[in-house]
C-alpha cells in the first residue's frame, strides 16, 4: 500500500484500463523503476517508508506549488498558504503587486505572462514559485479554410537539391494561396535530425525539437551566395551541378530521396557561405538572433560541434563532455568557437527562410499560413537530451500499452520529460520549445496531444507490456500552450487520434485546441458495435472512432525495427456489422478534417485496393489475404454507397478520380473549421509516405510526390495539374 501511495503522489499509475470494465495491474518492479527515474528510491519497504514520509512532509510544509497557474475566472490553488500570509508578485515586466492571502482571486487579474510569486507566512516561512497567468483559450483560426498537408522533403521543384526545401515551401504557399484560395500548409516536423550517415529519415525522432534542420535550406536563396567569387564560385557551381544530377535521379531516374547525399552537398556549400563576411546590416541581424536565442542555441551548436569530433551519441563521448556545464566542455568550447559559430549561422539561415515562407503565405492571402508540427519526443542521444538532461527521465522510453490490436504494446524509443522537473522550472523547456516553433507559424499541430496529460513510460530493457502511465499537470501544460499561442497569434491543432482517456478531449476543446478527424474513422461506436481500425491502440469513446496511437505516426511509428513496433501495421479485421458512418453534421466543428494522413494509405490506394496489395506483398496482413481483401472491398462499397446516396458522387462509383473528389465533398458538408488535403491525393499518388510497422522493407519518408503511375511530379507540374485544380476548385467553391 505504501508503494502504491508513493506512486500516486508522483503521478504514476499502478493499474490501467485497456478496455471498459477491465483493469490491468502494473508490475511492482515497473513502479520501482519509474520512481527511480524520478529520483525516488522505492527499492525496499524501508526506502518506501522513508520516501513516503519525505514526500508527505514536503507537501504539507510547502507554502506554494512548484509552479502556480492562474487564468481568467480560475484563480490558482493556494491551499497550502495559512491565513494572513503575504504575497508579492513580480511580473515579467518588472512591476510588483502585494496582496494578503487567502485572496487568490486577485492573481487572476494579473497581466498574462510568466511572473514570480513570493509568499511569506505569519510564522516566518517564505517561498517563491513561477506564476503562469494564461488566457482561457488559444486563438481560433480565422473562419473556415482549406489547405494542403505535405511532407516537405517530398515536394521537389526544378530548383531543389534532391529533396523539397524551404524555397519550395514558400513557392507552394505563394502559389496555392493566390491561385487556389488555400488558407494553410501543414508540414511534417522540420526539427533537426541526428546526423548520420545514415540519418534516420523519420521526422518524428529528431535530435532537437528546438531548432529546425538546415538540410531544408534553399542554398542559392542565402544572400551570401550571390557574393561568392573566384574558386568559391567555381566550387559552388560544381555543387549546383551535382545537386541537379541528384534531383534528376529522383525525378527522372526513379531514385529515392537521399537525405544524406543532399546534406553532403549543402554542407559543402554552407562551409563556403560561412566564410563570406556578413555585411554590417546582416551582422547586426545575426547578433540579434544570437542574443534572442541565448544559451539554448549555444548548447545546440556546441553539441553539433562536439558531434563532429566524437559522433552523434553524446552518451558515448568522453566523460568530461557528457554534461554541457562540465569543465571539459568549458575547456573545449574555445577551441570549437568557429564550428559553434558555423552551426549558429546555419540556425540563423534556416530561421530566416522559415520567416520568408510564412511571409509568402500571408502575402498570398492565407489566413493561417504555415502549420508546423511538434513531434512527441526526441532521440535519446541527440542535442536536446544532452543540453537538458535534468528535464528528461533517464532510462525511460515512451510508447503505448498493449491493447486489443497489439498485445505487445509499443516502444517509440523517445525519452520522456520529467513532470517534476518541468514544474520546478516553471515549464521553461516546454515554453522555450513552443516559442521557437511558433516563431514563424500561423498554427501548430501537436503530435499525440494526449501526452500533455499522460504518457506510457517503458523502463529501459523491458518490453512495452511492462510500462505504466505517468501523469503530467494538464492544466499547466495547456496554460503554457495557451499563453505561447496567444503571444504568437497562432491556432493549435491536437492530434487526438488513438486511445484518449475520458475528459481529455473536453479539456482540449475548453481551451480552444482543435482536434483531428480522419474520414475513415468517423463512425458511431456508441451503439456498442465493434470498432474498425487499421492498427493498434484503437479506442471506443464518446461515440467517436479513434485512430490507433501508432497509426498517427508522430510517436515515431516505423522508426526502429523492434518487433513490438513492427506489429503496428497489423490491421484489425472489418467487423461483420461495422459501426455506422457518422453523417457530416454529426462531426465536431472544432477540428482539422482530413481524408487521410502520412501514415495511412493515400485515398486512391484505399479506393483501388492497392493498400491491401502492398501490405500483402510485405507480409503485413493480419489474417488470410482473401479475408483482408474482402474487408477492404466491403468498406469501399460501403463508403461509395454512402457518397452516392448523398449525391456526392454523380460521376459514378467506377470513376476513381471523381471518388477522391467526392470524399472531399463529404468533408465540405461537415462543420470542420479546417479541411486538409493530403497533397499526394490531389494527383492520385497511391504510395504512403510511411508504412507503420516497416523498417527497410519499405522506403518510409523517402518518396517524392507522384502521380497514379508512380512518376514523380515537380512543384511546377503540380501547379499545372488539371486533376489537382479540379479537386481544389471543389473545395474553394464549396467554402465560398
Amino acid at each position: 500500500m505504501g508503494r502504491a501511495r508513493l506512486a500516486r503522489l508522483h503521478g504514476i499509475a499502478t493499474s490501467y484500463e485497456p478496455a471498459a470494465g477491465r483493469s490491468v495491474q502494473i508490475a511492482g518492479d515497473t513502479v520501482v523503476a519509474v520512481l527511480a527515474a524520478l529520483g525516488v528510491d522505492a527499492s525496499t519497504p524501508h526506502a518506501v517508508r522513508t520516501a513516503l514520509a519525505a514526500c508527505e512532509d514536503g507537501r504539507s510544509a510547502a507554502l506554494l506549488p512548484r509552479t502556480v497557474v492562474a487564468r481568467p475566472g480560475r484563480p490558482p490553488d493556494l491551499a497550502g498558504l495559512p491565513a494572513g500570509s503575504v504575497l508579492r508578485v513580480e511580473t515579467e515586466a518588472g512591476a510588483t503587486q502585494d496582496l494578503v492571502a487567502p485572496d487568490p482571486a486577485a492573481l487572476a487579474g494579473l497581466p498574462l505572462g510568466i511572473h514570480t510569486l513570493h509568499a511569506r507566512a505569519p510564522d516566518g516561512r517564505a517561498a517563491q514559485a513561477p506564476l503562469i497567468v494564461a488566457p482561457d483559450r488559444v486563438p481560433a483560426p480565422p473562419g473556415r479554410s482549406h489547405g494542403f498537408l505535405v511532407q516537405l522533403y517530398s515536394l521537389l521543384s526544378r530548383q531543389s537539391w534532391g529533396m523539397g526545401d524551404l524555397g519550395d515551401l514558400a513557392d507552394l504557399a505563394a502559389w496555392s494561396g493566390r491561385a487556389l484560395g488555400t488558407g494553410f500548409v501543414q508540414l511534417n516536423p522540420l526539427h533537426a535530425a541526428v546526423p548520420g550517415p545514415p540519418t534516420d529519415p523519420s521526422p518524428y525522432r529528431p535530435s532537437s525539437r528546438r531548432f529546425p534542420d538546415p538540410v531544408h535550406l534553399r542554398i542559392p536563396h542565402i544572400p551570401e551566395y550571390a557574393q561568392l567569387t573566384g574558386a568559391a564560385r567555381v566550387a559552388a557551381d560544381g555543387l549546383g551541378a551535382r545537386a541537379a544530377a541528384l534531383r534528376a535521379g529522383v525525378l527522372e531516374g526513379g531514385a529515392l530521396i537521399d537525405r544524406d547525399a543532399v546534406w553532403a552537398l549543402k554542407r559543402e556549400a554552407l562551409e563556403l557561405l560561412w566564410k563570406v563576411p556578413l555585411s554590417p546590416g546582416r551582422r547586426a541581424a545575426y547578433y540579434d538572433f544570437l542574443a534572442a536565442q541565448g544559451r539554448a542555441l549555444e548548447d545546440h551548436a556546441t553539441w553539433c560541434a562536439i558531434a563532429e569530433r566524437h559522433g552523434s551519441d553524446w552518451r558515448g563521448w568522453p566523460a568530461g563532455l557528457r554534461d554541457p556545464r562540465a569543465e571539459g566542455v568549458a575547456r573545449l568550447r574555445p577551441r570549437l568557437l568557429d564550428r559553434i559559430d558555423f552551426h549558429c549561422r546555419l540556425a540563423w539561415y534556416t530561421d530566416q527562410q522559415l520567416s520568408d515562407a510564412q511571409r509568402a503565405a500571408r502575402e498570398a492571402g492565407m489566413g493561417i499560413g504555415l502549420v508546423h508540427d511538434l513531434a512527441v519526443g526526441v532521440h535519446p542521444s541527440g542535442a536536446d537530451t544532452w543540453a537538458q538532461q535534468d528535464a528528461f527521465a533517464a532510462g525511460m522510453s515512451i510508447g503505448a500499452p498493449p491493447d486489443a490490436f497489439n498485445a505487445r504494446g509499443q516502444d517509440w524509443g523517445l525519452p520522456p520529460w520529467r513532470p517534476d522537473a518541468l514544474a520546478a522550472t516553471g515549464y521553461a523547456p516546454y515554453r522555450e520549445l513552443l516559442r521557437g516553433l511558433l516563431r514563424h507559424a500561423g498554427a501548430l499541430r501537436i503530435d499525440h496531444v494526449m501526452g500533455l496529460f499522460r504518457l506510457w513510460w517503458v523502463p529501459e530493457g523491458r518490453p512495452p507490456t511492462e510500462g505504466t502511465y505517468v501523469r503530467y499537470d494538464g492544466e499547466a501544460m495547456l496554460s503554457v500552450l495557451a499563453l505561447e499561442a496567444h503571444r504568437a497569434g497562432a491556432a493549435v491543432i491536437g492530434e487526438d487520434l488513438g486511445t484518449v482517456e475520458p475528459g481529455v478531449r473536453e479539456a482540449l476543446a475548453e481551451r480552444g485546441v482543435l482536434g483531428t478527424s480522419v474520414l475513415w474513422f468517423e463512425r458511431d461506436y456508441g451503439s456498442g458495435a465493434a470498432q474498425e481500425a487499421d492498427g493498434p491502440g484503437a479506442a471506443e469513446e464518446a461515440g467517436r472512432a479513434e485512430v490507433p496511437a501508432a497509426e498517427a505516426g508522430g510517436p515515431g511509428a516505423a522508426v526502429t525495427p523492434e518487433p513490438a513496433r513492427e506489429a503496428a501495421a497489423v490491421s484489425a479485421p472489418q467487423p461483420a456489422a461495422p459501426a455506422r458512418i457518422l453523417a457530416p453534421d454529426e462531426w465536431r466543428g472544432d477540428c482539422l478534417a482530413t481524408v487521410t494522413t502520412h501514415d495511412l494509405p493515400p485515398t486512391a490506394a484505399r479506393l483501388s485496393g492497392a493498400d491491401v496489395a502492398l501490405r500483402e506483398r510485405l507480409g503485413l496482413l493480419a489474417g488470410p489475404p482473401e479475408r483482408e481483401r474482402a474487408r477492404a472491398r466491403y468498406e469501399r462499397a460501403e463508403w461509395l454507397g454512402e457518397l452516392v446516396r448523398r449525391g456526392l458522387l454523380p460521376e459514378g462509383a467506377a470513376d476513381e478520380e471523381a471518388a477522391v473528389r467526392a470524399v472531399h465533398r463529404f468533408l465540405l458538408r461537415t462543420p470542420a473549421r479546417m479541411i486538409g488535403v493530403w497533397l499526394p491525393d490531389a494527383v492520385g499518388d497511391r504510395r504512403p509516405q510511411n508504412l507503420p510497422g516497416t523498417w527497410d522493407e519499405y522506403p518510409n519518408w523517402r518518396l517524392p510526390v507522384a502521380g497514379p503511375d508512380g512518376r514523380p511530379h515537380t512543384l511546377e507540374e503540380l501547379a499545372a495539374s488539371p486533376r489537382l485544380h479540379a479537386l481544389m476548385r471543389e473545395l474553394s467553391d464549396g467554402l465560398r
